[in-house]
């Protein structure tokens, strides 16, 4: 008898997402951090220093993988692109921040819900010379999964989740060390 490796065990590179929807449930710790920032490549800095922030606030040291490192990498790419992409004139985009037991999410809403990602893997790669075109596989290296979803016709969340892969290391209740 021939034996089958099921597809979730093959490993297809960075991680795609397989259907377009909104992110999985998720139970933060505490609320989550939301911050309001201007379309603009002043707001997509901003919104990276604040995520790291954010994070030291929450006690995530500098060496878990989920750290203002990593976590303000794949904030920055998503914040890009809802300048570059997402952007309305005059309308601000959203980021959402969330400490879970054991991972970080990341959820951008922009005001282009007609403007979806094009996932990694799925569309053709940019050409070698080309500037741009490889932020989502930035994400999609760095997250643990991602994707997108249309919750109204007026917005569009683009939402990540990277683990601690080290979790031991953090206490259980931000604010209070191990």
């Amino acid at each position: 008898m021939k034996s089958e490796i099921p597809p979730a065990a093959v490993s297809t590179g960075p991680a795609v997402p397989a259907e377009p929807g909104p992110p999985p449930p998720f139970s933060p710790l505490l609320p989550l951090s939301r911050i309001r920032l201007s379309s603009s490549h002043r707001g997509a800095r901003l919104a990276r220093l604040l995520c790291a922030e954010q994070l030291d606030s929450w006690d995530i040291p500098r060496t878990v993988p989920a750290s203002g490192s990593v976590v303000a990498v794949v904030v920055a790419e998503l914040a890009a692109n809802a300048v570059t992409h997402g952007r309305t004139p005059g309308r601000d985009f959203e980021v959402r921040l969330g400490r879970g037991v054991d991972r970080v999410r990341v959820e951008v809403i922009d005001t282009r819900p007609d403007r979806l990602p094009r996932a990694p893997g799925i569309s053709s790669p940019p050409a070698v010379e080309s500037t741009g075109g490889r932020g989502l596989l930035l994400v999609a290296a760095y997250a643990d999964r991602w994707g997108w979803g249309v919750r109204d016709p007026y917005t569009k969340t683009v939402w990540a989740e990277v683990g601690y892969r080290g979790s031991e290391y953090l206490s259980p209740t931000p604010g209070l060390r191990n």
